[in-house]
């Protein structure tokens, strides 16, 4: 690898000898572990493997290798392998490539020189034999492709870490590799990476862009300097010098926020948009259940001809245009809980019926980035209704927390979901709404587990066919507590439980003005908004009592009956129950037992604090 120097100057800046690990981590992942290795040496290399074009990523001292192909394990003084793929049925006499190893022929030299041998099962290549340029392993010695396991994806690709700004200071960047360089290393620690099924990406083709942004912005931000020169100028619209500004960090960018690297920016946000394609597209096929996309840099602020908001692309409506061209998917429900409203996600389906776009976001009657999202932006033409603005107002005092979101989704998400009925939900997943984030970055309170509840609630829409794409959110600790809960969520893994307070506690009474009106302005559109007007003041214990009591006197009424038989009695009861919870609460279509067995949120405990379970018919 080009950040392991020759053998000369490796031993000659390390105080220890290293030694590598080479593991599997799934059917095409190899993870390259540096031990004995100082970290800051590790951490102030950088490189890429060859082959493919995949690349390492360093994390703490593990290197991260994509695919089989990408592995050069050239200028290594001793390769240390010990194979673990608890997944794949695995010959220990086989090398990753179907090969078998062979003995190295200077073994006995080797330990003479110090250098410790060790085969484990496995015969360590020479360093010769592992070159890239005296080995050679065609496409047709590679292991068979295994089918994925059919369980939560996963997609990420550390090219897209190569999107930093040419000043090198990511202390004034909130958009920096470190977002998901974290995330990846926080599921690995967590051993959730091990339950998912990692996928390959790719970068999205220039017809693919052009779905939703125009020819000219697609050749501008899409291809590198070398083949830009080879384009129309007119197609361009003008110099190039127009489109960038000088940052006051010194580096260059589109916007104060929105920075440009002239090498690496356009091929990273190529990679994050052909990284969402291919994982929605493994979920909406069903070869994988659901899937978690981690790329940057982030997409839903990118508009038709205008990049903003650190995105260029917009990956999720990117890849909702897609399943409607490819698959002929009919119905698509994107869900943007981004705290920032996603102006370019609305612009892109804006009249268009089959896509149904619900954003929750900080609006503050428009004083808040990016200035759009009115309750009263719904949509043009076939597409009035299907653009859902949950747009809160008040500011911050005090600031949205878990009872406010979990109000809007009880009250206004997931009733209009219920009824809209997608095929694929798509989520473009910011947690800029988490604690811990400064009042220009987002501001709110809520906490990462209740992310995991969001998303629990979403999986009982489509089939489970959901796939989150992350956005914005930018401290670190913050989005990687909320990616764990999110990916735990959707490996159908027990939630962390949250404070009895979110239960009993009523939203705030901004929150409450912002739902009340947004309901009033959608309920001619989606009808079962109108029974949720007079309770978006309960808590969502009280939310439950009142449910269940309007059960029990559906239930009283059915037993009422006459002449029927006693089992038909009890089906017509439970008839009654059923249609009774749909209409109260559309989020009960998405389980699968009748009302009285059924939590008033899907991922809830099914009996919330201080409230009792309607009785049994």
């Amino acid at each position: 690898m080009v950040w392991l120097q020759r053998e000369k100057q490796l031993n000659s800046e390390l105080p220890v000898q290293p030694r590598i690990q080479l593991s599997r981590t799934s059917s095409m992942a190899w993870t390259v572990s540096l031990l004995n290795v100082p970290e800051p040496w590790v951490r102030g290399r950088g490189g890429s493997c060859g082959g493919d074009g995949a690349a390492p990523g360093i994390v703490g001292l593990h290197v991260l290798c994509l695919s089989d192909s990408a592995l050069e394990m050239s200028h290594l003084p001793l390769l240390h392998v010990r194979e673990k793929s608890p997944s794949l049925d695995w010959d220990p006499s086989q090398t990753p490539f179907g090969r078998p190893f062979q003995q190295l022929p200077a073994s006995a030299s080797l330990e003479a020189a110090g250098m410790p041998v060790s085969f484990g099962g496995h015969r360590p290549l020479s360093r010769a034999q592992s070159s890239p340029a005296s080995a050679t392993f065609p496409m047709s010695v590679q292991e068979p492709p295994t089918k994925p396991r059919f369980t939560t994806g996963l997609v990420y690709d550390t090219l897209m870490l190569k999107h930093q700004c040419t000043c090198g200071n990511t202390n004034s960047h909130p958009e920096h590799a470190g977002r998901i360089q974290s995330i990846w290393s926080r599921l690995q620690e967590t051993g959730l990476r091990g339950k998912c099924e990692c996928i390959r990406g790719r970068k999205a083709t220039l017809e693919e862009l052009q779905t939703v942004h125009s020819e000219a912005h697609t050749l501008l931000y899409g291809t590198n300097p070398l083949n830009r020169q080879k384009l129309d100028s007119k197609k361009l619209l003008g110099s190039l010098t127009s489109m960038f500004v000088r940052l006051p960090c010194g580096g260059v960018g589109v916007d104060s926020d929105t920075i440009w690297n002239e090498v690496h920016s356009s091929g990273a946000a190529r990679l994050a948009v052909g990284c969402v394609i291919e994982l929605v597209f493994k979920v909406a096929t069903g070869e994988l259940k659901n899937g978690f996309a981690v790329v940057r840099p982030p997409g839903h602020h990118a508009e038709e001809s205008t990049p903003m908001g650190f995105c260029y692309f917009n990956s999720v409506a990117i890849a909702a245009k897609l399943l409607q061209q490819r698959l002929n998917v009919s119905k698509i429900l994107i869900v943007d809980w981004d705290v920032h409203h996603g102006n370019g996600t609305q612009q892109a389906f804006y009249n268009d019926p089959n896509v149904l776009y619900i954003s929750l976001h900080r609006y503050d009657d428009g004083n808040f980035f990016p200035g759009s999202g009115a309750p009263d932006e719904v949509g043009t033409g076939a597409g009035v209704g299907f653009n859902v603005n949950m747009a809160f107002t008040g500011g911050l005092d005090p600031p949205m927390g878990d009872t406010e979101y979990l109000t809007a989704f009880r009250t206004v998400v997931m009733p209009i979901a219920n009824e809209f009925a997608p095929d694929v939900v798509l989520v473009s997943s910011g947690f800029d709404a988490v604690e811990g984030h400064p009042t220009p970055l987002g501001g709110y309170n809520l906490s990462a587990k209740c992310f995991g509840y969001l998303t629990k609630q979403l999986m009982g829409l489509a089939g489970g066919r959901v796939v989150l794409a992350l956005e914005g959110g930018h401290d670190l600790t913050a989005i990687c507590d909320a990616s764990e809960a999110c990916v735990s969520a959707l490996l159908g893994n027990e939630l962390d439980p949250l404070p009895e307070k979110v239960f009993q506690q009523r939203a705030n009474a901004n929150a409450v003005h912002s739902m009340e009106k947004v309901i009033e302005i959608h309920s001619k559109y989606w009808h079962s908004l109108q029974r949720f007007a007079s309770t978006v003041g309960y808590s969502l214990v009280e939310a439950q009592k009142c449910e269940n009591e309007e059960a029990e006197t559906v239930t009283a009424m059915a037993s009422l009956s006459v002449g029927v038989k006693p089992a038909e009695k009890r089906s017509v009861v439970s008839h009654h129950i059923s249609r009774a919870a749909l209409q109260v609460n559309p989020l009960l279509s998405a389980t699968a037992d009748v009302f009285p067995t059924s939590p008033v949120l899907r991922g809830f405990p099914e009996n919330l604090p201080g409230c009792r379970r309607a009785a049994e018919p």
